[in-house]
């Protein structure tokens, strides 16, 4: 018999023979590099309790098992680089962008902006009421200098009255960033595309930076782009109707062709379809009627504002692929 087999203990440890120097459990688990503090250990069937590791001795022919938790792992928030979009030059927060219609009134307009987050709302531009000129006004409640307004064309139906519309916008406040729609037809809502790529190319001779609402075509987001689109808004289905993301297919195909900010405009309904349209990698999203219809509109902004948030992380993510069977989640290696 060598000195070595006289002066060590024979033992199987997980599964495989080796051979140790006599002393605790506790000297054996860190004579393996590991801390006992960290493991749990099966002697011959039974669990050593962590605390009594120190005093166990371990005998000639012992088997055990030493097990920890793998997987998990952490990282510090604080070292992530804050996430900002931009578009026609200017940088924002927040990629939600919200409506000021439909709500009772607009002081609930303004809570529910501020517990969005966004940085910019949509505002239509309407005749003023003169018989009652001291009456509120949008102004008078969320205030254009810390929230960006975007002037849009809601109800335009024809390329002239959206550039008229547009025109007496920046008259009125000075705004070049605007967002440009046309609509094709009362029933559906849908872009006249012919209409609104002719009102695009116009506006941006005349320095207009337009955001446009179109259909989702990857052909039509390119065409608009071309025409001086800053930025371009599928629909993700009909204004107003709630029903989410309807083709994810032709959402991601113009993400992956655009050179400037993709963003879903119209049919959102839930807070999953916010979250839905910034995993596919659009730049942000604008919603109205979500917020303003919900039986609890600010509660509703706040959970808008955490689904694009989460849906922007898991985009940066990176989701993991689909597979067509199961795969575990834990490791079979070491098992027990």
């Amino acid at each position: 018999m060598s000195s070595q087999t006289a002066e060590t203990l024979a033992l199987t440890i997980n599964g495989e023979p080796r051979r140790a120097a006599p002393g605790s459990i506790a000297d054996l688990v860190r004579s393996l590099e590991l801390d006992p503090a960290k493991v749990a250990v099966e002697r011959n069937g039974d669990i050593v309790p962590r605390s009594t590791l120190a005093a166990v001795q371990i005998a000639d022919g012992d088997a055990l098992e030493i097990v920890h938790f793998v997987g998990g792992g952490e990282t510090d928030e604080d070292t992530w680089p804050e996430d900002t979009w931009t578009v026609a030059g200017r940088t924002f927060r927040s990629r939600l962008i919200v409506g000021t219609g439909k709500y009772k009134d607009f002081a609930q307009n303004a809570a529910a902006v501020e517990a969005s987050g966004a940085e910019i709302v949509t505002v239509a531009v309407r005749r003023v009421n003169v018989s009652d000129p001291k009456a509120p006004m949008l102004t008078d409640f969320i205030d254009p200098k810390k929230i960006t307004y975007l002037p849009n064309t809601a109800g335009c139906f024809t390329a002239e009255d959206a550039i008229r519309t547009l025109r007496l916008a920046r008259e009125a406040g000075g705004w070049d960033l605007v967002k440009l729609e046309v609509l094709g037809e009362a029933r559906t809502l849908y872009p006249n595309m012919i209409e609104t790529i002719r009102a695009t190319e116009v506006l941006a001779k005349e320095g207009f930076l337009p955001m446009v609402y179109c259909v989702d075509d990857p052909i039509a987001a390119k065409q608009l782009e071309d025409a001086g689109a800053v930025a371009v808004m599928p629909l993700g289905a009909p204004i107003g109707s709630g029903l989410g993301i309807q083709n994810r297919v032709t959402i991601r195909l113009i993400v992956e062709g655009a050179k400037v900010p993709v963003l879903v405009d119209a049919g959102v309904g839930t807070a999953s379809d916010a979250a839905v349209a910034l995993e596919l990698g659009c730049d942000g999203v604008l919603m109205n009627t979500a917020i303003a219809e919900a039986k609890d509109p600010i509660r509703m902004a706040r959970a808008m504002k955490a689904a694009v948030e989460a849906g922007r992380d898991a985009y940066l993510a990176g989701r993991m692929g689909t597979r067509k069977y199961a795969d575990p989640s834990s490791p079979l290696a070491g098992l027990i």
